[in-house]
């Protein structure tokens, strides 16, 4: 009997063990940028934004999100304390001192960079994020296994989880209007900003753009533009009055982040076995285990 016990869980072992090579061959990160050298991307200039915050309510209009009417927007107590985007709220806007005039606070928008190496494509083990050709990274729901490696490896904290969704919660973050700017029209944001504090169009030009506002206002501006070489370069990029630091943005270098969260996700995936086929050799495992205890028991009776 001591035989056909080791015989089943070798047998059941093999099986187990073919799952988990199977199932290893598949797991794989998002696919490879494609990246259109006249992609598009967003330039956002903090010294024109007043903080009348109607990109927040476009945003939220253009993609059927839950919102109070644009009026309740002029409410300027939010500014009190620090704002991330949510998955109530795919970007949010906030105010920080002026050095130079207490009287004009710096505004600022924040929302997904969409890098042009995104370390949320390159952590995601089931291609659920992509990359588009025009700039813009999504999210596709159907592939998605809520496994949050993009919360963990985006350099900005962007990507947010619905926790208050037991059964079928999203990951939410700003799309760039994927299906407005595919058809033509502007992102949300862009077009209902009444200053005309967010410029689309393609990110060649506006880096040109960028710089030569620099170059004629060099006392408005520091001379960076934000977005332009962080993590390889993002498509919202902005200008600014104050160091960027200052304004709650991450100290980044100039590598993109995916190098880090690859190397995370082979280590776990390529050297060990992933959580769904080390389950099933469990599984096995207490199958024989439980089986093996009937036949002793049986054997006891006797």
């Amino acid at each position: 009997m001591a035989n056909q016990s080791r015989r089943d869980f070798l047998k059941t072992a093999a099986l187990a063990g073919a799952a988990v090579t199977g199932l290893s061959s598949k797991v794989k990160a998002g696919p490879k940028n494609i990246l259109s050298e006249n992609r598009m991307g967003a330039l956002i200039d903090t010294t024109v934004c007043i903080g009348c915050r109607k990109c927040e309510w476009a945003c939220k209009t253009a993609h059927a999100m839950e919102t109070q009417s644009i009026e309740t927007y002029d409410d300027r107590s939010v500014f009190k304390n620090s704002r991330r985007p949510t998955d109530k709220a795919l970007t949010v806007v906030n105010e920080y001192p002026n050095d130079i005039s207490e009287n004009f606070p710096i505004d600022v928008k924040v929302q997904c960079m969409h890098c042009d190496h995104p370390a949320c494509v390159s952590a995601c083990i089931v291609g659920a994020f992509s990359k588009q050709e025009n700039g813009s990274v999504v999210w596709d729901g159907d592939k998605c296994i809520g496994c949050r490696y993009c919360m963990v490896a985006c350099p900005f904290q962007i990507p947010a989880f619905e926790f208050d969704k037991a059964l079928k919660p999203d990951i939410k973050k700003c799309d760039f209007c994927n299906e407005r700017t595919t058809k033509g029209k502007l992102p949300a944001c862009t077009e209902i900003c009444p200053v005309e504090a967010i410029t689309y169009g393609t990110r060649e030009d506006l880096v040109k753009a960028a710089h030569q506002k620099i170059k004629l206002y060099p006392n408005r501006y520091i001379d960076r533009v934000l977005g332009e070489y962080e993590v390889g370069g993002t498509s919202w990029m902005y200008l600014s009055s104050k160091e960027f630091e200052k304004l709650d943005f991450p100290k980044l270098g100039k590598d993109p982040a995916p190098g880090v969260s690859e190397t995370i996700q082979h280590g776990i995936f390529a050297y060990f076995v992933p959580p769904v086929a080390l389950y099933a050799l469990l599984g096995g495992v207490m199958w024989i285990n439980k089986n093996k205890k009937k036949h002793d028991s049986g054997a006891e009776g006797e």
